[in-house]
């Protein structure tokens, strides 16, 4: 939640039913017409369509792919002010068109969750914010694009149509009847509830119409992705947003992310460089063949680097295999095959920065994990549309994958631990992922260095640099 939503600050927007004093509404009311846009104004992404069709799944998995991306997003979920609002849900009822009362506190919770949409983007930094509802009647639609039009907000509907109801009775299953609204009702109760409310929600829906909106920028997605309508895109972020969404399927799947074995780079503290396999290295290649045998996962693809400890490591599992010149580890320039030691003696100062900030520093004629996420972005494409997955790379890569599907800041992504010889195993849920870790009891050099603290930076002196672990 943004903040709490008291009853105080309800107050401020909501007037019981039977008072005749006016709603003091935070947010002013105006025309649909279309103003001024300025080239680099922020985003709203307004989600539509009936309970039970994925919006919240689709919300999150936005966010986190635009924030991984560099694009400051956060999403609004107008359920949770509902249920801060109300305390106790009792039944669908709440849910009833004709329930007036009850449709002035959803519409206010609406409006306080867009005041605090409006204050991340012009006070926090954001540039991208979701608004999460269900938002199924071109009045709330309205309500949403004025708003933004005052304010020079970009906005983009992303409508989830389904009528597929395996999918749907999915979605009630495994997330409806296990959110706070039916935490005390056992699951057969609820999944009768649910269906009412959303058969409240049917009694109004008003589609996005091909023709009343045609002025919008929208995305229609049908049955979970397998049809799709785009309309009038208007800029970069709006079709990374489309790309994206066309790309991300709910199929159940698992994808395995694992480090090429031990090298002979590894055995003596030096980072990057192109060597092969060390023996304790090659008997992890072979314990990862029998690891994945006794998986035994469905048509499982399998994805290496182009450099050679991981091309070693995808050959002992006798299996297909596709290399990817972007799974390549990151390029330490002119740090290559060196030391930390060497790299503390040599460049002090170079050393020294990226125990600052080590996501955006860029090693001299080298890359920094910031670029590396960038050249990343094909291959998280590439996963999100496909099934079961084992992808061998390498240390810096698979942090940047880690953080992805783990939702982790640009600060956490360069210390994730990803230890050698070790498989995660990576089950996307509801809305987040499931992780398992198996290592294959074949010992290994650690490479991880802890995050340095106190560190102080000078071009002119090394004196205040730690001493640290030669390994990465």
């Amino acid at each position: 939640m943004p903040r709490e939503l008291t009853q105080t600050r309800l107050q401020k927007i909501w007037v019981p039913c039977g008072s005749d004093a006016p709603a003091k509404e935070p947010i002013r009311r105006g025309k649909s017409a279309c103003v001024p846009r300025l080239t680099n104004s922020p985003t709203v992404i307004v989600m539509v369509g009936l309970p039970a069709r994925g919006k919240t799944y689709m919300s999150k998995k936005l966010s986190r792919y635009l924030n991984w991306v560099g694009i400051p997003t956060k999403a609004f979920n107008v359920g949770q002010y509902r249920r801060e609002a109300t305390q106790l849900y009792k039944s669908y009822q709440f849910f009833r068109p004709d329930n007036e009362e009850a449709m002035k506190i959803r519409r206010h919770c609406a409006l306080v969750a867009l005041e605090d949409l409006h204050k991340y983007l012009k006070d926090e930094g954001g540039q991208v914010a979701v608004f999460d509802a269900t938002n199924t009647t071109r009045e709330r639609r309205e309500l949403i694009t004025n708003f933004c039009n005052e304010n020079s907000y970009k906005v983009f509907f992303v409508e989830s149509l389904c009528d597929d109801p395996d999918v749907i009775a999915t979605s009630i299953t495994e997330v409806k009847v296990s959110s706070p609204d039916y935490k005390d009702c056992n699951k057969d109760d609820a999944t009768v509830d649910f269906l009412k409310r959303i058969e409240c929600y049917k009694e109004t829906y008003q589609p996005l119409d091909d023709t009343w909106d045609r002025e919008m920028s929208y995305i229609k997605i049908f049955n979970v992705g397998r049809g799709f309508l785009v309309n009038h895109v208007q800029d970069h972020v709006q079709s990374r947003i489309v790309y994206y969404l066309m790309n991300i399927h709910v199929q159940p799947r698992s994808i395995y992310l694992c480090r090429h074995g031990e090298s002979e780079l590894n055995l003596k503290g030096r980072i990057g460089g192109d060597l092969g396999l060390a023996d304790r290295g090659k008997q992890f290649a072979n314990a990862l063949s029998s690891f994945l045998s006794e998986q035994n996962i469905k048509d499982l693809k399998v994805w290496t680097s182009q450099m050679k400890r991981t091309i070693q490591t995808a050959e002992a599992l006798n299996t297909t295999y596709e290399q990817w010149k972007a799974l390549n580890e990151i390029d330490a320039g002119v740090c290559e095959e060196m030391t930390y030691e060497e790299i503390q003696s040599s460049y002090p100062d170079e050393f020294a920065m990226r125990d600052q900030d080590k996501f955006h520093y860029r090693y001299p004629k080298g890359e920094s994990y910031q670029d590396v996420v960038h050249r990343l972005e094909p291959v998280i494409m590439e996963l999100e549309r496909q099934e079961n997955v084992l992808v061998v790379c390498h240390q810096a890569v698979m942090r940047c994958l880690l953080a992805y599907f783990l939702d982790k800041s640009s600060a956490e992504l360069p210390y994730l631990e990803c230890p050698l010889h070790t498989v995660l195993k990576l089950t996307p849920i509801a809305y987040g992922c499931r992780v398992e870790s198996f290592f294959l009891n074949v010992e290994a050099v650690n490479t991880h260095r802890e995050k340095p603290e106190n560190v102080s930076v000078s071009r002119k002196s090394s004196e205040a640099l730690k001493t640290v672990p030669a390994h990465e």
